[in-house]
C-alpha cells in the first residue's frame, strides 16, 4: 500500500493528481460536460476533431478525436514511422475504453409540479442503478444539453446553473418512525426535488434559459440531469482517500485519457496545480515514437449505466465504425484490418467495488480489493467481465513495466455482479480484451470514495500501455512490443 502525507508533510505526487482529477470532476456535472472537457484537454495538446459527417484526412504523426452526440468521443494517434516504412505497417491497436455516464435523475418533460399548496417541485426519473438515500438532505442542482433553434438551424448549448438550486428533503422520524428499518422509495412520489415555494411557479425554464443566455422561446430540447453539489475532498488519518460524485467512472477516464495524453507528449512543461488539464511533470523525453508499430485509441462512451445500446454506447458502431475509417483512410483492405484486430488489446476501465469495512461478508472469501493497493482485474466466469488468462497475463506485465501491481476481483458465487463496457464492445469489435478497475467504496451514490494512490497508479499504466503493441504469433502466442 502506498502510504499517504501526514500532517506537515510535503504532498505526494498521486496526492496532487488526485486533486487535479476533483478539480476535472468538479467540471463534468453530465457526460456532455465529460466530452466537451477532454475535447478541450486534447485540442491543447494538438488533436485535431474529426466530424463523423466530414472527411478525415489523416495523415502519419497526426492526433485526432471524433464525437458522437456530444456525449462520446475516441481519439487516437497516426504513428509517425522513422524507419522509411510505411505507416499501414503499424501491428495493431492498442484500445482503453471507459464511460462518461453515471446513475442520476433525469428531468422530464414539462417538469413543474405543485405540491401541497406550498412548492414547486420538478418531476424525475431515474437514470441507472443508483443508490437513492444518499440523494435526500443535499443540495443539488441541474445541468445537461439544450437545444436552441434559430430559424432552420438548430445548435447545442451545454447548461449547467452552478448554484446551489434544488433539494429532495428527509421526512422526519416523527412522522416515519420505520425510517431506520429499510425504505422503499417511490421514485414517481418520495424523491421529487423542491425548486421552490410557491412563488416559484415557471421559473424552471426561466433559470435554464438564463444559464444558457439565450430567450425561453429558442430552446427547442433539452437533456438534464440533476446533480450533487458537494465538492469533492481528499480525507482520512494519512489523506489516503478520495471522495465526490461521479468516481464511477471519470476516474478511470481521467486516468486513461491523462496516460493518453502522456504517452503521445515529447515534452511538457511543470504544470499548474490549478489547471485539471495539466498533465504530470514525468513525461519521456521522446514517449511520441514509443507507440512503435500500434494505433493508440481512447475510447470514452455514454449510456454504460442504462445498458448501453444506444448510438453512442458500447453497444453501437462508434468504435468499429472509427476503426473502420482510419484503417480505409490508410489504405487497409478488409482483410488487413482482420488482421490488425487479431493483434488489438483492449483495457475495459470501469470502477470495482473495494472490500467494504462495514459488510465485509459481501465479498468474495480470497479476492477482495483494497483502495491503495493496485489495479483491479476483474473476473466473470458468465463472461460479464471479459478478462482470461491471456488479457490478465498481458496487462500484469503492461503493469509490472509501469512499476505498479495488480489485484483480482471476482463475485461472491452466490451473487450477481453488474456487467461493463469490454463483452458489450466485443460484440462490435472483437480483439483481446480484460476488464479492470480502480477500486471504491459506495458504487453508484452520488458520492464515492476512491484511493488517492490510484488515479496516478492507473496513469502510469496506461502510459506504457499506449506506448506498447501487441503482436498475435499463432496458436495462443502473444508478444509485446
Amino acid at each position: 500500500m502506498k502510504k499517504g502525507r501526514k500532517a506537515g508533510e510535503k504532498m505526494t505526487s498521486d496526492e496532487k493528481i488526485t486533486r487535479k482529477l476533483l478539480a476535472f470532476i468538479g467540471q463534468c456535472p453530465t457526460a456532455f460536460h465529460t466530452v466537451d472537457s477532454i475535447r478541450q484537454i486534447l485540442e491543447k495538446h494538438g488533436y485535431r476533431e474529426c466530424p463523423e459527417e466530414e472527411s478525415w484526412g489523416l495523415e502519419a504523426g497526426g492526433k485526432y478525436f471524433v464525437t458522437r452526440n456530444d456525449s462520446s468521443l475516441i481519439a487516437f494517434r497516426i504513428p509517425e514511422r522513422k524507419d522509411g516504412r510505411e505507416v499501414a505497417d503499424f501491428t495493431g491497436y492498442m484500445i482503453a475504453a471507459s464511460h462518461s455516464d453515471s446513475p442520476a435523475f433525469r428531468i422530464k418533460a414539462n417538469p413543474e409540479m405543485k405540491s401541497a399548496g406550498a412548492y414547486v417541485r420538478l418531476n424525475v426519473e431515474r437514470y441507472g442503478g443508483m443508490l437513492i438515500a444518499p440523494w435526500f438532505d443535499r443540495p443539488l442542482s441541474v445541468a445537461g444539453r439544450i437545444i436552441i433553434k434559430e430559424g432552420n438551424h438548430f445548435r447545442t448549448k451545454l447548461v449547467n446553473i452552478d448554484r446551489d438550486l434544488v433539494m429532495i428533503p428527509n421526512v422526519a422520524i416523527h412522522m416515519n418512525r420505520e425510517a431506520n428499518d429499510g425504505m422503499h422509495y417511490n421514485v414517481q412520489t418520495d424523491v421529487l426535488p423542491v425548486l421552490g415555494g410557491e412563488t416559484a411557479e415557471g421559473a424552471f425554464a426561466e433559470l435554464i434559459a438564463e444559464a444558457a443566455g439565450v430567450p425561453k422561446e429558442q430552446i427547442a430540447g433539452d437533456d438534464l440531469f440533476l446533480y450533487a453539489r458537494v465538492p469533492g475532498t481528499i480525507w482520512g488519518a494519512n489523506r489516503e482517500f478520495v471522495s465526490s460524485g461521479h468516481l464511477d467512472d471519470l476516474q478511470c477516464t481521467y486516468g486513461d485519457l491523462m496516460g493518453f495524453v502522456e504517452s503521445g507528449e515529447k515534452a511538457v512543461s511543470a504544470p499548474d496545480a490549478a489547471d485539471a488539464a495539466t498533465i504530470s511533470e514525468d513525461v519521456s523525453e521522446d514517449a511520441s515514437q514509443a507507440s512503435g508499430f500500434a494505433i493508440p485509441v481512447l475510447a470514452v462512451f455514454d449510456n454504460e449505466e442504462v445498458g448501453s445500446g444506444t448510438k453512442q454506447g458500447a453497444d453501437s458502431t462508434f468504435l468499429q465504425d472509427t476503426l473502420a475509417r482510419i484503417g480505409q483512410e490508410l489504405g487497409l483492405t478488409e482483410e488487413d484490418q482482420r488482421r490488425k484486430l487479431a493483434s488489438s488489446f483492449m483495457v475495459s476501465a470501469d470502477n470495482a467495488h473495494a472490500v467494504h469495512p462495514n459488510a465485509e461478508g459481501k465479498a468474495d472469501p480470497v479476492n477482495r480489493p483494497r483502495m491503495n493497493h493496485g489495479i483491479v482485474i476483474k473476473y466473470s466466469a458468465n463472461q460479464k467481465y471479459t478478462t482470461d488468462a491471456y488479457s490478465a497475463a498481458l496487462f500484469r506485465a503492461i503493469a509490472e513495466t509501469a512499476g505498479e501491481t495488480c489485484q483480482d476481483f471476482t463475485n461472491r458465487s452466490d451473487m450477481v455482479g453488474g456487467s461493463t463496457l469490454g463483452n458489450i464492445s466485443n460484440a462490435h469489435v472483437s480483439v483481446n480484451t480484460v476488464d479492470i478497475g480502480l477500486p471504491q467504496l459506495a458504487m453508484h451514490s452520488p458520492y464515492e470514495t476512491a484511493g488517492v494512490h490510484d488515479t496516478g497508479a492507473l496513469i502510469r499504466v496506461m502510459k506504457v500501455f499506449f506506448s506498447s503493441a501487441l503482436k498475435a504469433e499463432g496458436r495462443g502466442r502473444f508478444s509485446l512490443i
